[in-house]
């Protein structure tokens, strides 16, 4: 449904006849660490996520799990076992 409360106009899965149905009954402001996602959207009453409609629980745990501006590294040590090392090495003699 169309939200009536704080993204007026925008399809919102939480709008329902009764009004919003988020806990608190409206969408919260991103937070400072949300910074320059792109998926931030400036409203009439001030910036709002467009995939969370509170992001300050998101960054809780960590980082948020949809944030376009943070890289994540991914580390890729493959452990390799020394009794197979030494065997392929001394095949390939």
């Amino acid at each position: 449904m169309i939200c009536e409360t704080v993204k007026k106009g925008v399809d919102c899965a939480f709008m329902s006849k009764k009004g919003c149905g988020f806990f608190g009954g409206s969408c919260v402001v991103i937070v400072e660490k949300c910074g320059d996602c792109n998926k931030i959207f400036e409203y009439e009453t001030g910036k709002y996520c467009k995939v969370y409609p509170d992001p300050k629980s998101k960054w809780m745990t960590g980082n948020c799990p949809t944030a376009s501006h943070i890289k994540i590294e991914i580390k890729e040590a493959q452990k390799i076992n020394p009794l197979k090392a030494s065997k392929r090495a001394s095949k390939k003699k």
